[in-house]
């Protein structure tokens, strides 16, 4: 029994005194009326509203606002507010090549920058989450959405300070630029630059990559300035939720918060799709189309909508009272209906002031709680694991199954999110509905996590072997690019423009492939001619018929010598030959939708063990301190090192005056296989840290029932 007690007391931090519930005659309709016998909704109408209970700040204060010091009117708030906010860093995501475009900025620093709000939230989270939990929380929500106004403002700062830049300037109408005719005589500057010429006939294409380093700052700087709302919002939103709200009713509506937050990355995408068809500088006239790689879109327009949206529902949320009114009268109720009352609250300890001291021994008491840590370094693993899918799935999705970008962003964007939310909802209804103890909540986390291992593992074997066969790559897992049939044409710094020759192989340029010419037919349509690298298929056709046995030649496109004048010389078409890759990517996809359910039916039961296995003074904090440890230990380094992974797949780099630029074609099966089986061993490791939750969170208590009286309810009526 003393080692059930400590057990308790470490993990379970439910106040056992609420568990001494004296017995009480049952009443008779002879019995005249008690405060005890008085039910929530004479209490709530009884009770007078206090600085705590009102809704407003300063003179906006009114009974019609008071009416709205709601539970539901905070989860859908709060839950619009998340989706917003997330709008906003998909908006980031789907706009930041467009920026690297703008300011020249390497794919390395726009990697740096994007950690600036987790490098934050590391130095912040835990102090904050600790002071601001002791305050009006609703007022330090609004404080850390302010904060992302304010990254809003400063992410489009560098166009109002540089504008659009000289080089979308002289593709306008305004500034000179002539639109560009292409016919058959004459081929286009944007096309020339991809073929076959001598060094004396290249001129010096390389870019300087570094570009002006001041909007490199600012953008930090504001990623830096949005962590610390990140961290206000996600620590005290749920925590002042899940204390003013019944705990029997508490998943449904987390689950209802969290799938309106999930809307947020589909708009951010939808709104970076809107924004970008729009030039640059909307008032010019450009000479060019969305289809051009040098278009530049509106890349700041959408940040001034989000910044308005953001700062509206932030002062909203700043009117909402200190406590909710409902959850006053439910807290009054306890002290009423408990004979004891006045013992209980003699033997409890008082709150002490925040103070730096006291902040110690609250990390001390976090510490060393078994069930938290455990919880949380699954919680870091599981990141460390999912983390790249997050990021690199529109890549991962282009490079394996040769889908367009806009696929690829809708796929992410859309159908994960459907099977996502749904995973929420149910899982939210399910556990209000049944009340499942502790072990079976940690239990079937268990179960997600096994089940995430068994997918992160079937992705490595499903690869499309046409996209794998379509480059040949040497034994050292290197991309030979330098031939004898191309070695005068001086590829260097042409950029990946991949080219199907008439035999249907991949060159990663027309320069690549030897073609000293293009032809640009009636219809449009492109063709390189003139490829060295390439043969005609009017030269082979006597060696195929003296070797009617097969139909592959003896030699190598890639590594034959450059023809002699007397055979005719091959053609190819722009783009990479087609494959058929949509039988592995329907199955990738079935995949990938059974595991967003899955992960996401597992995150209402992992935040209600986070949240109840620690005292309920040391929530918020316990929130922030998990915070900090996953920007520490999955957030920084999870981009950093599955980047790495990345470039050690790639094949076919680019290249700037500065050094190596971006990476245009990666190794597809080496890259599925290190990419998902590191990504699975992380996730092994999380799973097994969830086994110890469920082995330590047994003592632990989830619901009202289990821990207060169970007379207790809300009125009658009342739904979610």
């Amino acid at each position: 029994m003393k080692n059930n007690t400590s057990n308790h007391e470490k993990n379970g931090p439910e106040s056992l005194k609420l568990l001494r519930v004296p017995s009480t005659p049952p009443t008779t309709p002879t019995t005249p009326t008690t405060p005890s016998s008085r039910g929530l909704e004479d209490v709530f109408k009884d009770l007078p509203i206090t600085d705590e209970t009102s809704c407003g700040i300063w003179c906006i204060r009114s009974p019609t606002l008071q009416r709205f010091a709601n539970k539901k009117a905070y989860v859908f708030l709060y839950g619009v507010l998340g989706c917003i906010f997330s709008a906003s860093y998909a908006y980031f995501n789907g706009t930041i090549t467009t920026i690297e475009k703008r300011f020249k900025i390497p794919s390395k620093t726009t990697g740096l920058i994007s950690v600036g709000n987790d490098i934050s939230q590391l130095f912040v989270s835990v102090v904050l989450s600790y002071y601001a939990g002791r305050g009006h929380r609703p007022r330090w929500i609004a404080f850390g959405i302010y904060t992302v106004v304010l990254f809003c403002c400063l992410t489009m700062l560098p166009h109002f300070l540089y504008g659009p830049g000289e080089d979308a300037l002289l593709l306008t109408k305004e500034y000179g630029a002539k639109p560009q005719i292409a016919n058959s005589s004459h081929i286009p500057d944007k096309y020339r630059k991809f073929l076959c010429f001598g060094n004396e006939s290249r001129e010096n294409e390389c870019e300087d990559a570094d570009g002006n380093f001041a909007p490199q700052v600012l953008l930090f700087i504001a990623q830096l300035v949005s962590g610390v709302g990140g961290s206000l919002y996600y620590t005290l939103g749920v925590s002042y939720m899940d204390d003013n709200i019944q705990k029997s009713k508490t998943p449904a509506l987390i689950s209802f918060s969290y799938f309106l937050r999930m809307l947020g990355p589909a708009i951010g995408y939808g709104l970076a799709s809107f924004s970008l068809k729009f030039y640059i500088s909307p008032s010019l006239t450009p000479t060019i189309t969305t289809q051009d790689p040098r278009w530049l879109g509106a890349w700041w327009l959408g940040w001034i909508i989000l910044a308005i949206l953001l700062f509206v529902f932030a002062s909203i949320i700043a009117l909402f009272p200190k406590t909710l009114p409902r959850a006053a009268a439910r807290k009054a109720l306890a002290l009423e209906r408990n004979k004891s009352a006045t013992s209980i609250k003699e033997d409890e300890e008082p709150e002490l002031p925040a103070s730096f001291s006291d902040m110690m021994r609250t990390f001390k008491r976090l510490l060393t709680n078994i069930t938290l840590m455990c919880n949380n370094l699954a919680t870091v693993f599981y990141f460390m694991g999912y983390m790249p899918y997050w990021i690199f799935m529109p890549k991962y999705i282009e490079t394996q199954y040769k889908q367009s970008a806009s696929v690829s962003s809708l796929i992410t964007g859309t159908v994960g999110l459907v099977f996502s939310a749904f995973g929420i909802l149910l899982s939210g209804l399910i556990i209000s509905k049944y009340k499942p103890k502790a072990r079976y909540l940690a239990a079937w986390n268990v179960m997600v996590g096994a089940i995430s291992v068994v997918g992160m593992i079937s992705y490595a074997f499903l690869g499309c072997s046409a996209n794998d066969n379509q480059i040949t790559v040497q034994s050292d897992g290197a991309l030979k690019t330098l031939l004898p049939c191309n070695e005068q044409c001086h590829c260097d710094y042409v950029t990946y423009n991949p080219v199907c020759s008439e035999h249907g192989q991949t060159f990663i340029s027309a320069c690549h492939a030897g073609c000293r010419n293009m032809k640009i037919q009636t219809n449009g349509s492109k063709m390189y001619t003139e490829c060295s690298c390439i043969k005609s298929k009017f030269a082979r056709l006597p060696f195929l018929f003296a070797n009617n046995n097969s139909m592959h030649t003896t030699e190598d496109p890639f590594e034959s010598p450059e023809p002699s004048g007397s055979i005719p010389l091959g053609t190819a078409v722009p783009g990479a030959c087609p494959v058929d890759c949509m039988h592995k990517f329907y199955i990738f996809l079935a995949v990938v939708c059974l595991l967003k359910f899955s992960g996401a039916t597992g995150r209402a039961s992992n935040f209600l063990v986070s949240v109840r296995c620690v005292d309920e003074k040391d929530k918020t904090v316990a929130m922030g301190f998990g915070l900090t440890i996953m920007s520490l230990f999955a957030f920084i380094p999870s981009p950093i090192l599955f980047g790495f992974i990345l470039d050690k797949t790639c094949l076919v780099w680019g290249k700037t005056c500065s050094g190596t630029g971006n990476c245009w074609l990666y190794n597809g099966e080496t890259l599925r296989y290190l990419l998902n089986f590191t990504a699975a061993t992380f996730v092994t490791i999380g799973t097994l840290f969830d086994v110890g939750v469920w082995y330590f969170v047994k003592d632990v208590k989830i619901f009202d029932e289990e821990i207060e009286l169970k007379d207790i309810a809300e009125e009658p009526g009342e739904t979610l």
